[in-house]
């Protein structure tokens, strides 16, 4: 056969069709399935990767998750603020001393309770035993009550009158330093600081007079009623001498039950915060005592 001829192949020879004029190379094929992946390829591949990524990002949340629980458990973490722990124990020693008052209220009820029950009975028996002439002698111990009253407020009207003085006597000095500065300063108009210090002298020097003249109505008027009481109580002393003297050693008792009671009352309401000073102490103990 001459070059150029062409030759039909029988069917299922494995040659080329009749009509196809292309000369076949060899691995002409594998080198297009090599440099050109088909679609089932291409989607293995991605899918492959697309696992490889998930697992990845599943490895890495799981790691971050997992320090993150480290962190929340951490032995460092779980220790308390050091204000909070300050505050902790501030509460717990208040806990303590809030117990510790609420027994000693406690107690100082008790006492109390006691107490008044004793006197009670020791003054009932007394009273029994002296008859009528308690209640005879009971105006004369009232109207000492009522004297020694009128002596504590006489001598607080008297503080009350000499604070007073000693106010308007600072307010008339000022009036008196504020008018010499105006004399010294040599010039025909007045020095408007200086006008308005002496006007503020004389306001105090008035407000001071006023009080003054206050305080001293009420001392006079306090000091009246403190005579009057004294006056009565040597009248009744007079009139009920003989009542008086049997009859003193139950009111002796009856004030020094009256002055115990006083002093556990005391213990109870300073429980509570009410006294917080001691001449407000001395000084109930003095007026509600019957002597």
């Amino acid at each position: 056969m001459e070059p150029g001829d062409l030759r039909v192949s029988p069917a299922g020879s494995g040659d080329p069709e009749v009509g196809e004029l292309r000369e076949e190379t060899p691995g002409a094929d594998a080198e297009v399935k090599g440099g050109e992946p088909n679609d089932k390829e291409i989607n293995g591949d991605t899918a492959e990767t697309v696992l490889k990524e998930k697992d990845t990002c599943e490895g890495e949340e799981c790691t971050e998750k997992e320090k993150n629980e480290g962190e929340l458990h951490s032995p460092y973490e779980e220790e308390l603020d050091p204000r909070i722990q300050e505050e902790l124990e501030h509460l717990n020693e208040a806990s303590v001393k809030i117990n510790q008052l609420e027994l000693h209220l406690d107690d100082a009820r008790s006492g109390y309770r006691k107490i008044l029950t004793d006197s009670a009975r020791k003054l009932n028996a007394h009273s029994s035993q002296l008859g009528t002439c308690i209640e005879k002698a009971r105006p004369y111990y009232e109207a000492r009550r009522l004297a020694k009253e009128a002596q504590q407020e006489t001598q607080k009207a008297a503080l009350s009158y000499e604070r007073a003085v000693s106010m308007h006597t600072a307010a008339r000095e000022m009036v008196y330093v504020a008018e010499q500065g105006l004399m010294a300063d040599g010039r025909n108009t007045l020095d408007p600081t200086w006008q308005e210090m002496l006007n503020h002298a004389t306001s105090k020097v008035n407000e001071a007079e006023e009080e003054r003249l206050r305080s001293e109505r009420e001392h006079m008027r306090v000091t009246h009623s403190c005579q009057t009481a004294e006056a009565r109580v040597q009248t009744l002393q007079k009139s009920l001498k003989r009542a008086i003297v049997k009859s003193k050693p139950y009111f002796e008792l009856k004030a020094q039950f009256n002055y115990i009671l006083e002093v556990h009352r005391y213990i109870i309401y300073s429980a509570f915060g009410k006294y917080s000073d001691p001449l407000t102490f001395s000084t109930f103990c003095y007026i509600t005592a019957v002597f």
